[in-house]
């Protein structure tokens, strides 16, 4: 008989059957709250009917329609309606399934356009699995230890991370900006340097914010030198942080805008963003894949998007991650062992530390447990897995919001 790899360990006992919108039922039709939303993914929620309709609608037309074979209609459609949402002059999209893979698009972009053979990363980033994406991430050991060689020309600069070096915002970006410098002036030449690759929120690092002085600072060093500036919005994007793009949250434009995740409510589908004349410098035949803008997933996408437009998703990602965290910040004033509350939106993590100071992965992951017992549903992240992350459906609602708040609050008051 066979398994799944027994690599595969499940953050929650949960045997997933049905969901609606905010809510997983699992086999014997017991509710939980989702606060997980398939790591970010399910922006509409689970089994939107606009989205169902519109997957039903376009699968007995046509589920694949290999797109540098022949073209298809949701595509065309998908890349005319993101011209309303991308930054201004971004307008020229690759499309391809997973994160990982628009990662390593847009590294191929910033290299062949620029000819330079280095990127530079920042200390926590997550930008995926595979070989490139994972030699460029530093969120942890577990993603990126025991298939070593990776691969060459990734340097990595701080990240300005407070909690992690106890210093003010301020302090921490000047410390990061300096580093950076420090970085060009010794290990990779400014010319040798094809990309600053950077999450606007770190994700699996324990979802810290950028800072605006930051980004700006990469934004300038960037223009500067001739780097091109990519920001990996995986996570970020579609919503997430209570504006459409994280980045939008410091006022900087990016030069390559990596999107997956929320994109398509669950369907995958991930691509990259930049202008046209970037675009047209990578290499003929660099770009493509067999299930790349999938058919299904395009038409999932435009129903999305409407969805996030006729329902003001955004805005609500916004109020609801306002709610959201002031309930999370009075439940860590009366605990000792959480020590910050931070991220933006609804992308909001919940820190665990133990009286010395130290990361607690242990006490978060017994928090995160004990939740799923009593009905909540939550992941933890960070380089010790010290944080509890809180990542809900863009849809959930002011009375699912305060249900989950009282939920963890008897979780923590069961677990510390």
């Amino acid at each position: 008989m066979a398994h799944l790899s027994p690599l595969l360990k499940q953050a929650t006992p949960v045997i997933a059957d049905r969901g609606d919108g905010a809510l997983i039922f699992d086999e014997q039709d017991r509710r939980y709250l989702d606060f997980t939303a398939g790591i970010g993914v399910t922006s509409t929620g689970h089994a939107h009917p606009d989205v169902v309709a519109a997957a039903q609608a376009q699968i007995g037309k046509i589920i694949h329609a290999q797109y540098t074979t022949v073209m298809h209609r949701p595509l065309l459609d998908l890349v005319e309606r993101m011209s309303e949402v991308l930054p201004a002059g971004l307008d020229s999209m690759f499309f391809v399934n997973s994160g990982s893979e628009a990662v390593e698009a847009a590294l191929r972009l910033a290299r062949q356009a620029t000819g330079r053979p280095n990127v530079i990363t920042f200390h926590g980033g997550f930008h995926g699995r595979t070989v490139a994406a994972a030699s460029m991430t530093t969120s942890g050991t577990k993603f990126r230890s025991g298939f070593a060689p990776l691969m060459p020309g990734v340097h990595v600069a701080p990240f300005p991370n407070p909690t992690h070096y106890g210093w003010s915002q301020e302090e921490s970006t000047r410390f990061a900006l300096r580093e950076l410098d420090y970085l060009l002036q010794t290990i990779s030449a400014p010319q040798d340097t094809a990309a600053f690759l950077i999450e606007p929120v770190l994700g699996e690092g324990g979802y810290v914010p950028a800072s605006a002085e930051f980004m700006a600072g990469l934004r300038e060093r960037a223009d500067r030198h001739g780097i091109l500036l990519v920001l990996d919005e995986v996570q970020t994007g579609w919503g997430r942080t209570g504006r459409f793009w994280g980045h939008q949250h410091f006022d900087v434009t990016p030069d390559v805008l990596v999107t997956a995740k929320g994109i398509a409510s669950g369907f995958p589908l991930s691509g990259i963003a930049a202008s046209e004349e970037l675009m047209s410098r990578a290499w003929p035949g660099s770009q493509g894949g067999t299930y790349g803008a999938n058919a299904v997933a395009c038409a999932a996408a435009l129903a999305t998007l409407d969805v996030m437009q006729r329902e003001d998703l955004v805005a609500n990602a916004r109020d609801r991650g306002e709610q959201l965290r002031a309930r999370l910040e009075t439940s860590a004033d009366r605990y000792a062992q959480i020590t910050d509350v931070r991220g933006l939106g609804l992308m909001l993590g919940a820190e665990f530390r133990t009286p010395e100071g130290e990361p607690d992965g242990a006490t978060a992951a017994r928090a995160q447990q004990a939740a799923a017992e009593h009905g909540l549903l939550l992941l933890t992240c960070g380089a010790w897995s010290q944080v509890v992350r809180f990542i809900p459906a863009l849809v959930v609602t002011q009375a699912q919001v305060d249900e989950a708040a009282d939920l963890w609050e008897r979780t923590l008051t069961s677990v510390l």
